[in-house]
């Protein structure tokens, strides 16, 4: 199957994925785009790439997490295509809105079928041609969701978190079999996600949290407005990342992400859940003790 660098990327329909896909495809690397509605989003990756329907560095793979049966035939297809794939990119996520209270378990389930039971499931069908390959690289891309439980993201935050205890767990037993595990912690990207329109709302504006919500909206948006960044600058961080040579590392890809680490390692739990509180608005400890849910 030739010396043809590959890469899978999961979510390359859209966002983060999507640019990563054509950045990539233009440095070089056979691409297997995966993806749950291949037709549309491979002609988008054409379009913005230039690439012809019959490329061969340009594959598109049908792939939806929450289905075992999908993921079998995706790491099928990848398999037949290039063997063992020299890197596989976890990126494709969905974003929830809401307070624990506000947000029901079929959504905590979707979040964590589509973050960390999908990956672990794809990851263990193309592990073994990895292991008898010996090389390849897993890159799960997290976020700041990942590195601290952030209010009203708490499905989110967990799933995140989860992925990254899987991937430094995971990273030592492959290690020997010449497989490394990099974790790529986001900072804030301008992709649909973090609009309403990508984004699931289980907020109750009118409920108990109301005080919570009207604020940390209004910082929320100005924060984001100030700190999203171009997708393609993630995309050349991943491609840089891809390079790595290490049995693991975690690492930030964006400065917003890069400050949160720093504050994380040197600061106390306490004090970073005081400093998120203070930066979101939201009310101090008691404040609202005694309310109703009426």
């Amino acid at each position: 199957m030739g010396s043809q660098r590959s890469v899978v990327i999961t979510g390359a329909s859209r966002g983060l994925g999507f640019a990563s896909a054509c950045h990539l495809y233009r440095n070089g690397w056979h691409v297997l785009a995966a993806m749950r509605s291949v037709d549309t989003g491979m002609k988008a990756l054409r379009d913005a790439t230039g690439a012809a329907d019959d490329d061969p560095r340009l594959t598109g793979v049908t792939l939806d997490l929450t289905d075992t049966g999908s993921i079998e035939t995706a790491a099928q297809t990848i398999t037949a295509a290039v063997g063992a794939p020299h890197a596989l990119v976890h990126n494709a996520g969905i974003s929830a809105a809401g307070m624990v209270e506000e947000t029901p378990t079929s959504l905590w389930e979707r979040m964590f079928a589509t973050t960390v039971f999908g990956p672990v499931a794809l990851t263990k069908a193309l592990l073994p041609e990895m292991r008898r390959t010996g090389r390849g690289r897993i890159v799960l891309v997290s976020s700041q969701g990942g590195v601290r439980g952030m209010p009203a993201t708490a499905p989110y935050s967990a799933a995140k978190g989860a992925l990254e205890r899987w991937g430094e767990a995971m990273a030592a037993e492959v290690a020997p079999f010449g497989i490394g595990v990099t974790i790529l912690v986001t900072g804030t990207y301008d992709t649909e996600i973090i609009t309403d329109a990508g984004t699931t709302d289980c907020r109750d504006l009118a409920g108990v949290y109301a005080p919570h919500h009207a604020t940390m909206d209004k910082r929320g948006r100005a924060a984001m407005r100030m700190a999203a960044r171009s997708p393609e600058k993630f995309a050349a961080g991943l491609s840089k990342a891809l390079e790595s040579t290490k049995p693991f590392v975690k690492v930030p890809v964006g400065p917003d992400a890069r400050m949160l680490m720093i504050a994380n390692r040197l600061l106390p739990a306490a004090g970073l859940h005081q400093m998120t509180r203070l930066m979101m608005g939201i009310p101090r400890f008691g404040a609202l003790g005694g309310q109703s849910n009426g």
